[in-house]
């Protein structure tokens, strides 16, 4: 045994910091939820009515702030009253006071990875990496961006970035941020301790090929019996397309903006949805109670000034978000003006570094906003997210989003001849014609992540019609 001294830098995120970062994280519904939750456990808020004209509620908000100002110079110990009413046992609900029930919110993949990540010690560098990489996963938990996007966007090493990768891949389910089918499957042998099976070897070496090739033809190539190459498809068979199928199945919920953008005169303007989520402030009640006695129990001041601290906290947290959130909307707004006129057709190329950039904020931050939020434009409602794309440059040196890439692509399989359909060198080779500058393995890419088949699964056979011969 020894004793030693050692220092070390570590960073550690203050209450309030997480507080603010999680109200950001949640949608509207279940910021909702959340504050009507702490409505009925803080006895210190209370909710504010809306006022009907614009006039009375900034002069609300101006006396609020006043209040608010008043409570943080008083001197609790001093104006503390003797009141069984700020004694903690004193605001359990009473018999006849019935609150609703919460529904208990099930977590979903993002929370489920993010919590698995919080296990790990990382540097705070190391989490805005996994946290961007969690927050760039499909509904399937197959990643959607390449570690040179990801390094691009966040500025950082992507040595890093494949590093926390290959950290985050080893989280459950088997085959999450997996990037595609092989490296999917893979994982999931991995987990299983099959490294050195023959489903291994089906997988890395011949998984194009399966739908080519008989078993017999397998078992000729890899120069083993036919049964194992049997048995070794079974194995593989028991394995998942989609690492989060079956899992995380989130209840139906109606679609409620974030945020709503309207059009006044030539200009747009971002406005917070929030109508439906209550407004908060510190119990006007409170204020008499301050003037009384000064012999309240020691646990009871304990008490309260835990209360009023973390309703406070709460109250910062919720102005911090709805400013937040519009001031990135406004940004893409900026960004996207020609969208919000003309349509989706005129959608631009755009990363979250740039929206980060013009408002001085971390790409982590600007990825909370759009995760799982919504914002109702003139064209209709969108994902947040939806306004993120990469772009693809063209021969006339401007660029087209990934998206329209993807439209283009589809428009050409749509008007494909059934009885020959094109390959993916085909479609390559017609993109490039329209001075569409991509590469043949993006087209396949693009061409799987629309669902669509290859061209062998697309081909159909058109029946001739019999010709009439006249007698």
């Amino acid at each position: 045994m020894r004793l030693e001294l050692q220092l070390k830098l570590k960073q550690i995120l203050a209450p309030q910091l997480i507080q603010s970062l999680k109200m950001l994280q949640m949608p509207l519904l279940r910021l909702e939820q959340t504050l009507r939750h702490e409505l009925s456990t803080n006895p210190l808020l209370e909710e504010e009515e809306i006022a009907e004209h614009p006039d009375e509620h900034e002069t609300e908000i101006a006396e609020e702030n006043q209040q608010r100002d008043e409570l943080e110079k008083i001197d609790w110990e001093a104006y503390l009253g003797d009141d069984s009413e700020f004694h903690p046992h004193s605001f359990r609900e009473r018999p006849e006071e019935q609150f609703d029930q919460l529904p208990v919110l099930e977590p979903g993949l993002y929370e489920y990875l993010l919590e698995q990540l919080n296990f790990n010690k990382l540097t705070a560098e190391e989490v805005s990496i996994g946290e961007f990489i969690i927050g760039n996963l499909d509904e399937s938990g197959l990643l959607t961006i390449s570690v040179e996007e990801m390094a691009d966007a966040l500025k950082a090493d992507p040595a890093d970035v494949d590093r926390m990768l290959k950290l985050i891949q080893t989280f459950d389910p088997p085959g999450v941020a997996s990037r595609n089918l092989r490296e999917n499957l893979l994982i999931q042998l991995h987990f299983k301790k099959m490294e050195n099976t023959l489903a291994w070897r089906i997988v890395d070496e011949h998984l194009d090929e399966l739908d080519r090739k008989t078993h017999l033809q397998l078992a000729r190539i890899m120069g083993v019996p036919v049964e194992r190459v049997q048995d070794a498809m079974e194995q593989i068979k028991t394995l998942s397309p989609k690492p989060v199928q079956g899992r995380f199945v989130k209840a139906a919920l109606p679609i409620v903006p974030d945020l709503i953008v309207e059009q006044v005169g030539e200009e747009y303007i971002v406005l917070h949805n929030d109508r439906h989520v209550p407004r908060l402030r510190i119990n006007s009640a409170y204020r008499d109670l301050l003037k009384r006695g000064n012999n309240s129990p020691q646990e009871t001041k304990k008490y309260v000034r835990e209360k009023l601290e973390q309703a406070r906290w709460l109250l910062n947290a919720v102005n911090q978000r709805r400013s937040t959130m519009v001031k990135v909307m406004s940004a893409i707004v900026d960004e996207q003006h020609e969208f919000f006129q003309k349509g989706v057709q005129y959608l631009k190329p755009l990363i979250m570094e740039d929206v980060a950039q013009k408002v001085g904020m971390n790409v982590a931050t600007i990825s909370r906003v759009a995760n799982e939020k919504y914002v109702q434009t003139p064209q209709g409602i969108f994902e947040i997210k939806f306004f993120f794309n990469s772009g693809v440059a063209r021969d006339d040196g401007n660029q087209m989003t990934k998206r329209n890439v993807k439209t283009r692509i589809q428009d050409i399989i749509d008007r494909e001849d059934l009885a020959r359909p094109l390959s993916d060198q085909e479609i390559f080779r017609q993109l490039k014609a329209e001075g569409i500058q991509l590469a043949r393995r993006t087209v396949t890419k693009y061409r799987e992540e629309l669902k669509i088949q290859p061209a062998r699964f697309r081909k159909r056979v058109v029946k001739k019609k019999p010709v009439k011969v006249s007698a």
